[in-house]
């Protein structure tokens, strides 16, 4: 059984918005992540949406009281958070374990019930061995039993290099990790990415997915907003629903040296909720 309960087959999506463009807003504005904290909040709340997905970066010693001041201050609510780490040996995963469990506590007066996890690649790229994937399937396991006793649910993500010989990687951690312990988040760009159709993707992890994010592409450049592009968000939603999944949807811009870009990052965000809402039905930021 689940360790714990969430509502299923209410018939409605919750929507958030990732923190990583706001990073990549520091970059390009040729700032720390530190100076635009004050300003990209509230640029998330003027845009319409309600809950945000942070990562580490923001809570470091040097942001974390502004960070959590404008939280409470904009009312905005965290149902998930984003804490990536290695997880392919024993001493790589009790690290980004306990990272995991202090950054889900820092969240939970926000709501917080999620927490998404990416397993780092091995350094230089190479594949990992049948043993570190043994050792990763391990540390997920262990992963999710550590957060849920706390009430958190894990949720597995991926880049590309998990969907790499056929997404070996991806599919052994499907295959040896509990369906109702080890959740999953779907990064459904990053599967089309990996030269996966979004919708089989999807059927491949059943009723794990509990939170895809969302961004849009054409010939594998990202666009500024989410909206119509070689991913069809219309087939993920008529898939979600017809098999009564409702997972967190997490619209997560991000921009390529190639992206054009000709608004600015709110009217994005604003025109990417506005299109998420629409195709997915929902009602208004949530």
């Amino acid at each position: 059984a689940a360790p714990f309960a969430f509502a299923r087959g209410m018939g409605a999506f919750g929507m958030s918005v990732e923190g990583y463009i706001f990073q990549q807003y520091a970059e390009r504005s040729q700032k720390s992540l530190a100076e635009v904290i004050p300003d990209v909040l509230p640029m998330a709340r003027a845009a319409g949406f309600r809950n945000v997905e942070l990562n580490p970066a923001f809570f470091a010693p040097e942001v974390r009281e502004t960070s959590l001041s404008l939280l409470r201050s904009l009312d905005l609510k965290m149902p998930s958070i984003y804490v990536g780490g290695a997880i392919h040996s024993e001493a790589d995963a009790e690290r980004t374990i306990a990272s995991a469990l202090a950054h889900a506590r820092l969240a939970a007066p926000f709501g917080c019930k999620g927490v998404v996890t990416n397993p780092d690649p091995k350094r230089g790229g190479q594949a990992k061995t049948t043993a570190e994937l043994g050792a990763e399937a391990s540390g997920l396991t262990r992963m999710a039993r550590t957060l849920a006793r706390e009430g958190f649910e894990l949720r597995v993500h991926h880049h590309t290099p998990q969907l790499e010989n056929n997404a070996r990687e991806w599919r052994y951690i499907l295959a040896h990790t509990e369906p109702e312990l080890v959740r999953v988040c779907v990064d459904v760009d990053w599967a089309y990415e990996g030269g996966f159709e979004p919708v089989p993707f999807l059927r491949e992890a059943g009723s794990r997915v509990r939170e895809i994010h969302v961004r849009s592409a054409r010939n594998k450049i990202w666009l500024e907003q989410v909206e119509d592009s070689d991913i069809d968000y219309r087939k993920v939603a008529e898939y979600l629903r017809g098999r009564q999944l409702f997972p967190l949807v997490v619209v997560e811009l991000a921009y390529r040296p190639q992206t054009t870009v000709t608004q600015p990052l709110e009217e994005d965000l604003r025109r990417s909720r506005i299109y998420t809402e629409r195709v997915f039905g929902m009602g208004g930021a949530s």
